[in-house]
């Protein structure tokens, strides 16, 4: 099999019809196109762009269900306003939450570099913001689930009672 593979090679009878930026340009493309039917099917259900080339939401006000942005090079969250389930945002560059108001379920924020969350007033789940540089809660008043601030800056500024003054957390604190 190997043997037939460099034959076909050496005979350039195996060559990629497009190049790898091509290829990636036409993923983008399909990807803008997903999150567009996605607005026109009214924003329902689960929006699956992890590890996809995506670097902007264009103009996607809310996702009825999770947002699964996970590994992408997504820096702004754009128009979105609420999320109705969960809301996966570890490693990937972003640096402010922008327009978002609420997130139904569970907001992950992990190796983020997060620094407030700025409008965000209600996350319904848990809200991990486990070792990022989180320095402000911003306008956040409910936290349906736990609350994990663990190896932050507010982790060593207030105490779990001072931050229940803030937010009203349903569950644990962890510091």
């Amino acid at each position: 099999m190997i043997k037939l593979l460099e034959i076909l090679s050496e005979n350039k009878i195996l060559v990629p019809r497009r190049s790898t930026e091509e290829r990636q340009k036409n993923y983008l493309i399909a990807t803008e196109k997903r999150i567009q039917q996605y607005i026109k099917d009214g924003s329902k259900g689960y929006l699956d762009l992890r590890e996809t080339p995506i670097k902007s939401l264009g103009n996607l006000t809310s996702v009825g269900g999770d947002l699964n942005l996970y590994g992408t090079p997504i820096k702004s969250l754009g128009n979105l306003q609420s999320v109705g389930g969960d809301l996966y945002l570890w490693d990937t560059p972003i640096k402010s939450l922008g327009n978002l108001t609420s997130v139904g379920g569970d907001l992950d924020l992990r190796h983020t570099d997060i620094e407030s969350l700025g409008n965000l007033k209600s996350v319904g789940g848990n809200l991990d913001l486990r070792k990022i540089p989180i320095e402000s809660l911003g306008n956040l008043t409910s936290v349906g689930g736990y609350l994990n601030l663990e190896s932050t800056p507010l982790s060593k500024k207030y105490t779990e009672d001072q931050i229940r003054q803030m937010v009203d957390v349903k569950w644990n604190i962890y510091l």
